[in-house]
């Protein structure tokens, strides 16, 4: 069976099953339009599920996937930014309070972009079927420079748990840069959290701005 086939079954079975459960909800959610609780920005690796992860439902979470959950800081030209609009769209029109940025463990944006600073000539002028990728990856490399500097004496696999979480943090500092963020944070009408999603144990982290150090989520 190949892999298309599975997911029409899949299909049929959320028809039939999950979506009858939840078929109250789903008509609700189109008759007065959605309400999200939170803009969830994540990565777009396979093994993280943000409805499963925090146990939410339809109309629950705005959710914006990227490779490496990346935040590009803000740019007032006319160009094409799609994790920007996300942002803008879900702050200034669904106007939710609350939104995570959320990391996870074995993160292959954080590897690329070790690989990225550690070879011998810049990679976007001999792969230019990737050009973009690795213009992207340049939103993870002061985190992965940090975990080097800091960690020098460590483990490969201690500066990458380093720098996936340094990068969250990173990522939260470019949301301010967004005029509708700041405005609304500074008015404590909007606030930010930092996560980190161990794919291994299923736990999840939370960045603790007083300590500057990442906490077990529901531990504060």
């Amino acid at each position: 069976m190949n892999k298309i086939s599975e997911f029409e079954k899949g299909h049929q079975y959320f028809r039939s099953v999950n979506f009858k459960k939840n078929e109250e909800r789903f008509k609700k959610l189109v008759e007065e339009g959605q309400s999200p609780k939170a803009l969830f920005i994540g990565c777009s690796d396979s093994r993280v599920m943000p409805n499963m992860i925090t146990g939410s439902g339809p109309g629950d979470l705005f959710i914006l996937r990227n490779v490496g959950n990346f935040v590009p800081p803000f740019s007032p030209d006319n160009d094409f930014h799609a994790t920007a609009a996300a942002i803008e769209y879900a702050v200034t029109h669904l106007e939710v309070s609350d939104i995570i940025v959320c990391g996870h463990s074995d993160c292959g944006a954080i590897k690329a972009c070790f690989e990225v600073l550690e070879a011998p000539e810049p990679v976007d002028e001999v792969d230019e079927e990737n050009i973009h990728t690795y213009k992207w990856l340049q939103l993870g490399t002061d985190a992965c420079s940090m975990a080097r500097r800091s960690l020098s004496e460590e483990s490969r696999e201690a500066q990458r748990d380093f720098a996936e979480k340094a990068s969250v943090v990173f990522q939260l500092e470019n949301l301010l840069s967004y005029p509708a963020v700041r405005r609304r944070v500074d008015a404590g009408k909007l606030f930010l959290h930092g996560w980190h999603y161990d794919l291994a144990t299923g736990e999840i982290l939370y960045f603790d701005e007083s300590e500057l150090e990442f906490k077990p989520l529901g531990s504060e």
